[in-house]
């Protein structure tokens, strides 16, 4: 059995902490590929090492936080960043910050290019492109807010996924 609650969008909901901090962080360069080892939702995976890795720029909705309800496409977030990346060589691109104030790693992520040629796959905006994220960004890591924001513009315009499922106006659905 299925509850809807209506809640007011915050785009402050979520907001990580711009620390910089290396304590506890492995070696992470930007030259190098890592084996997505979990995935943690929609916008955190965890690579070899343990090492957790939140995507700069992007929020999907929730899905493990448990004091928080489960986001609407929270769910279809989550398994399409599983669908992407998990045992997948990605290379992570740091902005200003290294670390949130969890301890993860802050980094845009993408699939480097496959055999044919086909140039890296942008993972953050592509999520974001598809409806599964929204451009959300807090400095100083806003290196691609602007591309991320016009992005987002384009999939809320086209009501690609949570933006066709669990918006009217200014609410979010969230099923319970």
């Amino acid at each position: 059995m299925f509850s809807i609650v209506f809640s007011y969008f915050n785009d402050n909901q979520k907001n990580p902490s711009s620390k910089s901090t290396t304590s506890g962080v492995s070696q992470v360069t930007d030259k190098q590929t890592y084996l997505v080892t979990k995935v943690v939702d929609g916008d955190t995976i965890e690579i070899e090492g343990g090492q957790k890795v939140r995507y700069i720029g992007i929020d999907t909705p929730e899905t493990v936080d448990p004091r928080r309800l489960i986001g609407c496409f929270g769910k279809e977030a989550s398994a399409k960043n599983k669908e992407l990346v998990l045992g997948k060589k990605v290379r992570l691109e740091k902005d200003i910050s290294e670390t949130d104030k969890y301890g993860r790693l802050l980094r845009y992520v993408y699939l480097p290019a496959d055999k044919a040629g086909v140039g890296d796959s942008f993972i953050n905006k592509y999520l974001v492109a598809e409806g599964f994220a929204k451009a959300s960004s807090y400095p100083p890591d806003i290196k691609y807010q602007e591309i991320f924001r016009a992005t987002e513009k384009s999939a809320r315009e086209s009501k690609k996924g949570l933006w066709g499922r669990c918006f009217s106006g200014n609410l979010q659905f969230v099923l319970v």
